[in-house]
């Protein structure tokens, strides 16, 4: 007795509709869903929906008297950033305007429209002396902590033993 193994035959042996293998790029692909989601984000809850402020990218670093927050701005100008310390929140807010273009924009990953970055400070920090600097598309912002923050290095004074009881 023979048995035969059933063999699957593609009529007329056409191309499948994606390729396979190395012709495929994932981040093509990937590219492609995001674009589709938020369309299809916007379709659902409408373009006229107030636009959800996104958070810029930023690096918190702290030294002995102070808290060092750099946030990444490019193409910003100082004067359409707000900075705020409210309580013990640090608040900075602005928006990344649309540039004018002359031709067809044929793809855009540049993020623009309300930005808003918050960070809760301990409470030990100075909010009277915060210093903010732009420079090269990075807003550096200096939070000194308060003088009761800051570690001190206390002196130990040598005493004579010699005032304890004899005997």
């Amino acid at each position: 007795m023979e048995m035969t193994t059933p063999v699957r035959h593609h009529r007329g042996g056409a191309m499948q509709a994606r390729p396979l293998g190395w012709a495929r790029n994932p981040l093509t692909e990937f590219d492609q869903l995001l674009s589709e989601m938020s369309g299809l984000i916007e379709s659902t809850v409408g373009s006229a929906a107030p636009a959800v402020a996104w958070t810029p990218l930023a690096d918190v670093t702290e030294s002995d008297d102070a808290f060092h927050i750099e946030i990444e701005l490019p193409g910003v100008k100082s004067k359409d950033i707000d900075v705020e310390a409210n309580g013990q929140e640090l608040v900075v807010t602005g928006e990344i305007k649309e540039k004018e273009r002359k031709g067809v924009l044929r793809r855009s990953t540049r993020r623009t429209g309300a930005f808003e970055y918050r960070l809760r400070l301990p409470g030990e920090v100075d909010t009277e002396k915060i210093n903010a600097q732009m420079s090269d598309g990075v807003l550096t912002i200096t939070v000194p902590k308060a003088e009761v923050a800051k570690p001190r290095h206390v002196e130990i004074s040598e005493t004579s033993e010699s005032t304890g009881s004899s005997g």
